[in-house]
């Protein structure tokens, strides 16, 4: 929404061109706009007492972000006034590419240096799971990424994960060594005290196989924490 001081109300249409969404991204880059913004010129229009600027406010508050609005069903979407089944479907569409590009890069082997390169491969997918999702990336000999396996899904605090599961992978896989990941869908990555003693268990068990171990990172919204940077194995 956008008020002259008189307290006249512009539409986007009406609004200065340095100040529309969708100028802006032609003028100052995409990634110069917030996320209300970025939705607004997805949805394009509003409807006869909203603006697509407020209409998307409407959306990112309702649902508090995009952490949840990506678990949003079409049918919840369409529950808001002004998103029609059009509408709904496309911002569906939109999130879903985004999360496939995410996974699309895993397909290329990207060369794993550091806990940064991983958090970069798996964050836009993992930071938005309701449920823990414990998982392995697995390393070829030159730290190329060979795959990254689901090896088990818990609860919103929780998931169990046993090393005979873990390494029967591993090894089907002729994987040299693997780096374990799950999530806090809290957004908090601060470790557990089970997160540390799990992951201690886990490269015990690689140490006998012959995989290494060689971090866990857990990812939260937007934020990760590396357990060997942190020196907790």
């Amino acid at each position: 929404m956008f008020f002259l001081e008189s307290g006249y109300r512009l539409t986007i249409r009406e609004m200065p061109a340095d100040l529309r969404p969708r100028e802006r991204l032609l003028n100052e880059g995409v990634e110069t706009l917030s996320e209300i913004e970025l939705l607004a010129i997805l949805l394009r229009t509003g409807t006869a007492s909203v603006s697509a600027i407020e209409l998307a406010t409407i959306i990112l508050t309702g649902f508090q972000g995009l952490r949840s609005l990506m678990d949003a069903t079409v049918q919840e979407l369409n529950e808001i006034k002004g998103i029609g089944l059009a509408k709904a479907a496309q911002i569906k569409a939109a999130l879903e590419l985004g999360k496939r590009m995410a996974l699309k890069t895993m397909e290329d082997k990207p060369l794993i240096k550091s806990p940064e390169d991983v958090a970069g491969l798996v964050m836009e997918d993992m930071r938005y799971l309701d449920r823990e999702y414990f998982r392995a990336m697995l390393l070829n000999t030159k730290n190329r990424v060979l795959s990254l396996e689901t090896i088990s899904v818990g609860t919103l605090s929780s998931s169990a994960v046993h090393p005979r599961e873990l390494f029967k992978i591993a090894i089907k896989k002729s994987a040299a060594a693997l780096i374990l990941i799950h999530n806090h869908p809290s957004g908090d990555p601060a470790p557990s005290k089970e997160d540390i003693d799990v992951t201690k268990r886990l490269e015990e068990a690689g140490k006998i196989i012959g995989i290494d171990v060689l971090d866990h990172i857990i990812i939260g919204d937007n934020k990760f924490v590396s357990l060997k940077v942190k020196g907790l194995f």
